[in-house]
């Protein structure tokens, strides 16, 4: 392991990488503390609240929004109270996040606005802020990409693992199997099954986890029958071990090196996969804030709206690009052909 590490941290382009995917992450995880319509501290009625950090319980279920706040809009509620005498005002502050727009907040005075000071990255055709959309279509792409992949991930671990542990009649149904899934183009496939379900992104990460297994599978098995003549194994079996036990804890645990470099591959295509899907009008409902569905919308405006176009191209060009960056990194420190003493 530390071997890999060092190996890792000699290339710089992975490191960089890496970083900028921790970065996305972190993005991902604060979307609503970047951008956002709910203040991130106020004092409303001489009590203290932090409705950005709530609005998380309220969503999952766990908690729920003072009478005062039910159904309204706190940016709405602010600036009325502002309008209010002193003596009356309920608000005595609050602090919005930097970008104090939600991503499906509508502003009709700012239309196809360029970047702006109001706006830093633009405005849509329906007034909607572009850095927000972008910032909250982070936590989509990635989401989307990283459970599609585990996904894909558990099928086909299981069904390589069991292929090649068992060989025999098991290893030449699945080998057909994998080799059917093989013969279809993936994406018009996924494009077929996604036009008959309903707009969801969780439809999407179900679609893209069933039709992307085949290639994990492949790998598995062949690790399998590469690790199962090894000496450990075949004293494992000549002990009387179970065969779960051989198989979870002394086999597969030294074949998910290349499982790990085929996810981080595996998440940049999902993310395109989506975005794509996305751009025809197959991909997230139209009031999920996703960097394909910003692409499809700058479709009907252009010529107009550059930075429409510009900022997602740019954010998912980036964020594939990083990805294949961590995914070479790692194959090439697993690989021990390419290990310096």
């Amino acid at each position: 392991m530390n071997l890999v590490v060092r190996q890792f941290r000699r290339n710089r382009f992975a490191v960089v990488g890496l970083l900028v995917v921790g970065l996305l992450t972190v993005v991902a995880l604060t979307a609503d503390f970047i951008a956002g319509d709910r203040p991130l501290a106020m004092v409303y009625a001489g009590k203290f609240y932090l409705p950005a950090a709530q609005g998380y319980l309220v969503d999952l279920g766990l908690s729920q929004w003072p009478a005062d706040f039910r159904n309204k809009k706190f940016k709405l509620l602010v600036e009325l109270d502002r309008r209010l005498p002193e003596t009356e005002r309920k608000v005595k502050w609050a602090l919005f996040p930097p970008i104090p727009y939600s991503p499906n907040d509508f502003d009709l005075d700012y239309v196809i606005t360029p970047p702006s000071v109001e706006h830093w990255l633009g405005a849509d055709d329906t007034g909607r802020d572009l850095a927000s959309r972008l910032i909250h279509g982070t936590r989509i792409s990635l989401s989307i990409g990283i459970v599609a992949v585990s996904i894909y991930i558990t099928i086909g671990v299981i069904l390589g693992a069991l292929a090649g542990y068992f060989g025999g009649w098991v290893d030449i149904v699945i080998s057909r199997l994998i080799e059917l899934m093989i013969c279809f183009p993936v994406f018009f496939l996924i494009i077929a099954i996604v036009a008959y379900l309903p707009q969801s992104i969780y439809n999407i990460m179900l679609v893209i986890g069933i039709t992307g297994w085949a290639g994990v599978a492949r790998l598995v098995r062949g690790e399998f029958l590469r690790l199962g003549s090894i000496d450990y194994v075949t004293a494992a079996k000549a002990l009387g071990f179970r065969t779960p036990r051989i198989i979870f804890r002394h086999i597969l645990p030294n074949a998910l090196a290349p499982v790990f470099v085929s996810a981080t591959f595996g998440v940049a295509v999902a993310i395109l996969v989506e975005s794509s899907l996305s751009f025809l009008g197959f991909g997230a409902p139209p009031n999920v804030a996703s960097w394909g569905a910003i692409l499809a919308k700058a479709r009907e405006i252009l010529p107009a709206g550059w930075w429409i176009t510009v900022f997602p191209g740019a954010a998912i060009f980036i964020t594939v690009t990083v990805l294949n960056l961590v995914g070479e990194g790692l194959r090439d420190a697993m690989d021990p052909r390419l290990a310096r003493r």
